[in-house]
């Protein structure tokens, strides 16, 4: 179903993509926007047992399409140095595929929220519950599945 890397020597172990995905904090996620178009937006994440985490207000573009279309594709970026002298770029990257479901327990919504701010505000932990507290009627939070993953970097 997910088409395999054309350039297999670049490919990244699993092991070597989930620890760009548990060390990143910023990706891009793609979905199906409105009339069709692609709809591709800068998020913060977590990961954590093999899913993508992210909030979302309870309203908006985002919200739209995840609601008319769960399949996501998100990509995430470690290295990205340009090279003029070689004409090319050293990079590193991976792609993840899969399906968004929002989380509709309470406890499992306020457990990845929490581990997600921790992992943003640490140095604020004490303050985390508050600000849960004061978000949650306005609050969403997603799971994407990761169904398909793949990691690239550049040629040696």
């Amino acid at each position: 179903m997910f088409r395999e890397m054309r350039l297999t020597k670049q490919q990244l172990s699993d092991e070597e993509a989930r620890t760009i995905l548990e060390k990143g904090g910023t990706g891009t996620l793609a979905l199906l926007g409105d009339e069709g178009y692609p709809y591709s937006v800068p998020i913060n994440y977590m990961y954590e047992d093999g899913c993508i985490y992210f909030h979302s207000a309870k309203n908006g573009h985002k919200v739209d399409a995840i609601a008319r279309e769960s399949k996501a594709s998100m990509s995430v970026i470690a290295k990205d140095v340009l090279m003029p002298e070689k004409y090319t770029t050293d990079y590193c990257s991976v792609i993840v595929f899969g399906n968004i479901t929002q989380i509709a327990d309470g406890e499992k919504k306020r457990r990845k929220i929490y581990s997600f701010t921790k992992k943003f505000c640490s140095e604020y932990e004490n303050g985390i519950d508050a600000e849960i507290d004061g978000a949650w009627d306005r609050l969403h939070v997603y799971e994407l599945k990761i169904e398909h993953m793949t990691g690239k970097r550049a040629m040696p």
